[in-house]
């Protein structure tokens, strides 16, 4: 049995070897078509009649008042309507040093206000903007307390 397994395996691979090499012949060969011609060019122009078209039909008929259906949509808008202006309001405090920030960020977190900072070349830099104005005075009263001082403006966004 062991002998058979010992020739069974070359066998195999010589046979998968030969597969291969008749396959890349066959796929590599050169043949001429005898039968071909070389392209010319034909000075003929070919104009294809117009294909009908079952909407043609509508637009040649004689008969007047058909319309093609279309969607109509309809909006009604009522301008009564009071529209009422939501203040936004900016809290912008300057911070000094790292210890101003960390104190910052815990008061933030407990009032759970979203914030944003931005840092210029010497100094960061607080912003929040908000429509309560509650919650902003009394966030100015804490930060009182950790020296930082914070301005509550009204912030007008430019379109």
């Amino acid at each position: 049995m062991q002998k058979v397994l010992k020739w069974f395996t070359p066998l195999i691979g010589i046979g998968v070897a030969i597969f291969i090499v008749f396959f890349l012949i066959s796929i590599n060969s050169q043949d001429e078509f005898i039968e071909s011609e070389p392209l010319v060019l034909q000075d003929e122009v070919v104009q294809k009649k117009p294909k009908k078209v079952w909407l043609n039909h509508f637009s040649q008929t004689q008969r007047l008042g058909y319309f093609y259906p279309v969607n109509e949509v309809y909006v009604k808008i009522d301008l009564d309507e009071k529209i009422t202006k939501v203040i936004t309001y900016k809290l912008s405090a300057p911070l000094l040093d790292p210890y101003q920030l960390f104190c910052l960020k815990e008061e933030l977190g407990q009032h759970k206000l979203k914030y944003f900072l931005e840092k210029y070349n010497t100094r960061v830099e607080l912003l929040i903007f908000s429509k309560n104005i509650d919650k902003l005075n009394s966030l100015v009263k804490v930060l009182k307390n950790y020296q930082i001082t914070a301005v509550i403006e009204s912030y007008k966004e430019e379109y």
